[in-house]
This record gives structure tokens, C-alpha cells and sequence, in this order.
């Protein structure tokens, strides 16, 4: 072993340990969530955990505990891992990285630090075969001139920052499943998820590709039919893309946080997201980002934004588990960059949202003219409001939105209610 590194824990069966839990062959319904073992969790009076749910069988599994933690034992391979995931262990600098792809030692240095690594030494052996043909394929991409550097490096982070989030987000799901289904803490439901990455990573990267096709399919979908629609192109001083988006932000986040423990705030923040992504997909809009305690929406055209805020608004309000939502929608030109958007009218949705009172929707004076004019204006009521000065800005009169009557989004999806007919449905 190395110097400088600890002996590993001893670790032995502890006589009595039991667990109750499924068989083996449960279904596995995400990545990194289904054990071949059962995990043991945190010790309750001398070594036992909690029951499954009864209708699920049981079997007995003797546990190997960590002596001086009373945890799992930690028998994850990181190195098995990397073959599973890399195919090899790392036996090339970056030297000998750059010159089997056929590029410069500098263009693999810009490889590396676009898919956000960091640097690594020329004589340090961190690269294998893996890293040799991705690069090779981006370099042969530039050779023939599909791309340039420019798109290249764009390429390469989008789905480098875009894949680390996927990552964070599926281990931290499988983890937070082993804490409420068996009780454990977190740094045993973390080695539980260790320990399964392998058996999962097949599933994991089939889904992946799955929805990468689907997605892309929509996109396309979308481009097209946007395409057919434009009349003319704008003119080079104006942003290309016209659209309406929404900023909907939980109230008194900020004071409710501190005031609740990990898992507490965990539930709160996932339960505003999830519900809001649901009701924004579902009824035609997309999510552009979260931000904390904040969603940022667009669609296409103004009806269907107008209609997600208020039904985004109305449907967070009847739920007690989350915080008072407020919104702003705003008709503008954006620009769209490294999976964002920018532009004057995210600025001005984002400073509205500030001064819009709970449980309300506001919008801008033009945004509101626009949308008086639509055939269906009858489905909601607008409200005139005191001015009020936004920084950066400056004085604006804000116009609340309503519905006009019950009946005028029913044919809209609600989190646990059925479509009525002809409505949408949650979509991906």
C-alpha cells in the first residue's frame, strides 16, 4: 500500500445482524437503486433495522458491518468501476493522449478542461484508451470541417456540464431512496450506491440514449414547425426567437429554510420542482432552468404561458406541503445560449416577479395589450396595478392576470387529476 494512506477497517461478520428486505429479483425501477444485497442500516437498539412494507416478501441476510462504524461494510471497487465505465486503467499522460488521437498536446489540454476537469500534469498518467477515441472523433469532426473550435469547445462542455448534473442528480436520488426505504444514514446509503453503479450503468446509459433521441426528435419537431410559421427573418439588430416566458418563485423561501433540517429542505425545494416541471411540460410549455427556489419557463405563444402561470399558481396554492408561489410573464425576443435564454424580456420578467404579491400572476403593459387581443382574452381578467419602479429598469405599471371563470382552464393538467378530454397529458 502506498505511504500516507490508512489501513483499511477490518471488517467481520457481526453475529445477529439481520435485515428484512425484498427478494433479489425485485423489479429495478431507477439506476443505482436496486442492491444484489440488502443493505443494513442504522443501528436500532442491537444491530436491527426496520421492516419492509408488508406486502413485500422477506428473506434473512447476514450483513458484513464495519467494526468501528456499525455501517455496511465498504466493498465498492473504484477500480472496478473504471473498467466497467472506462474499459481500461489509466496508463497514458497526455503526451501520449494528444499524439494517438493525432491532435496537439494543446487541443487534448482544451479537451480535458472543456469536459470540466482539472488540469493534470504532462507526466502523469490519467487517460486510457476511452479518452484516446472521443478525442480522436472530435479531432477527425475538425479535420473535415463539420465543426470549428469554437463549436467544438461549445459542443463538448454543453454535454459535459449537462451529463455531470444527470450524474449528481441520479446518485443523489438513489441515495436518498436507501435513506427512507431502509433507514439508513447517509454515508451508509452512499456506499450502498457505490456498490451497485456497475450493475446499473448498462440500464443508466441505455435511458440515457433513449431519451437523447427523444428529445432531440421534439426539438426538431419544434424547429420545423417554428420554420414554417416565420414570414420573413428579422433583422440582425433583433433577437431572433419570439417568446413568451414566465419567472415562478416560491414566497418567504428563504426564511422557511432556515428553519428546516437537510431532508426537510430537500422535500420542499424537489416538491416545488417537480410539480412545477409537471404543470409546465404537461400543458405545452418547457423548462428552461431551476433556480432554488425559482423556475424559468418559455413557450410559444402567450395563451399557453398565460394559462401554465395561472394553473402553476393555483395548483402550488392547494398544496400545504409547498410554499406560495407568485409569477411574471413577460412577450419578448430572446436569444438562446448554452441551453438558456437571454434578452431584455428575461430581465424584465425576472425584476416583475419581485414586486407581484403572492398567489399572483403580473405582467408587463405590452404583454398584456398582446394578449387582450387573442380570440380567447374572454378566459382571463386583467387587473391594473399602482406603478412601480424596477432596478435596472425603471417605473412600470404592472397588470395582474386572472382566470375569468372556473371553466376556462378545465380542459388544463393538474398534478393527481385526469386529463380532461382533449387536454394534454405529462410529457418528458
Amino acid at each position: 500500500m502506498p505511504a500516507g494512506y490508512p489501513e483499511p477497517a477490518r471488517v467481520e461478520p457481526v453475529a445477529g445482524d439481520v435485515v428484512a428486505a425484498p427478494p433479489a429479483t425485485a423489479p429495478v425501477a431507477l439506476p443505482l437503486t436496486a442492491p444484489a444485497a440488502p443493505p443494513a442500516g442504522r443501528e436500532r437498539g442491537r444491530g436491527r433495522v426496520g421492516a419492509p412494507p408488508s406486502n413485500q416478501p422477506t428473506r434473512r441476510v447476514r450483513i458484513v458491518r464495519d467494526r468501528r462504524h456499525g455501517r455496511p461494510a465498504h466493498s465498492s471497487s473504484i477500480d472496478e468501476i473504471r473498467r466497467k465505465l472506462l474499459g481500461s486503467p489509466p496508463d497514458l499522460t497526455m503526451i501520449e493522449l494528444a499524439e494517438r488521437a493525432g491532435t496537439t498536446v494543446e487541443m487534448a489540454r482544451k479537451f480535458w478542461r472543456g469536459m470540466g476537469f482539472p488540469e493534470v500534469p504532462d507526466d502523469v498518467e490519467n487517460f486510457n484508451a476511452a479518452d484516446v477515441r472521443s478525442l480522436r472523433e472530435w479531432t477527425e469532426m475538425l479535420a473535415a470541417e463539420r465543426i470549428d473550435e469554437q463549436t467544438f469547445l461549445s459542443l463538448l462542455r454543453a454535454q459535459s456540464f449537462t451529463v455531470d448534473r444527470l450524474a449528481m442528480w441520479q446518485i443523489e436520488a438513489a441515495v436518498d431512496y436507501h435513506e427512507r426505504r431502509w433507514g439508513l444514514d447517509d454515508i451508509a446509503a452512499r456506499i450502498v450506491v457505490l456498490n451497485s453503479i456497475v450493475r446499473s450503468a448498462d440500464f443508466g446509459l441505455d435511458q440515457v440514449e433513449y431519451t437523447w433521441r427523444r428529445r432531440v426528435v421534439a426539438l426538431a419537431e419544434r424547429i420545423d414547425s417554428e420554420i414554417a410559421q416565420r414570414t420573413q427573418e428579422p433583422d440582425h439588430d433583433v433577437l431572433p426567437l419570439p417568446r413568451a416566458l414566465g419567472f415562478v418563485d416560491m414566497v418567504a423561501f428563504t426564511s422557511r429554510a432556515r428553519q428546516l433540517g437537510s431532508r426537510g429542505l430537500a422535500e420542499l425545494v424537489q416538491g416545488f420542482e417537480f410539480t412545477a416541471r409537471d404543470i409546465i411540460t404537461a400543458n405545452g410549455a418547457r423548462v428552461v432552468k431551476t433556480v432554488g427556489d425559482a423556475v424559468l419557463f418559455v413557450a410559444d405563444d402567450l395563451l399557453t404561458a398565460a394559462k401554465v402561470s395561472l394553473t402553476m399558481v393555483e395548483a402550488i396554492r392547494a398544496n400545504p406541503i409547498l410554499l406560495p408561489v407568485r409569477g411574471s410573464l413577460v412577450w419578448g425576443r430572446v436569444v438562446s445560449r448554452s441551453g438558456d435564454i437571454f434578452g431584455p424580456a428575461v430581465n424584465l420578467a425576472s425584476r416583475l416577479i419581485d414586486v407581484a404579491p403572492k398567489d399572483t400572476v403580473y405582467m408587463d403593459q405590452s404583454t398584456a395589450a398582446l394578449l387582450a387581443k387573442h380570440r380567447l382574452a374572454g378566459h382571463f381578467v386583467q387587473i391594473q396595478q399602482e406603478p412601480v419602479t424596477l432596478q435596472g429598469i425603471g417605473t412600470i405599471s404592472p397588470v395582474e392576470l386572472r382566470w375569468a371563470e372556473p371553466a376556462a382552464h378545465n380542459d388544463l393538467w393538474l398534478p393527481n387529476q385526469r386529463p380532461a378530454r382533449g387536454a394534454p397529458g405529462p410529457s418528458a
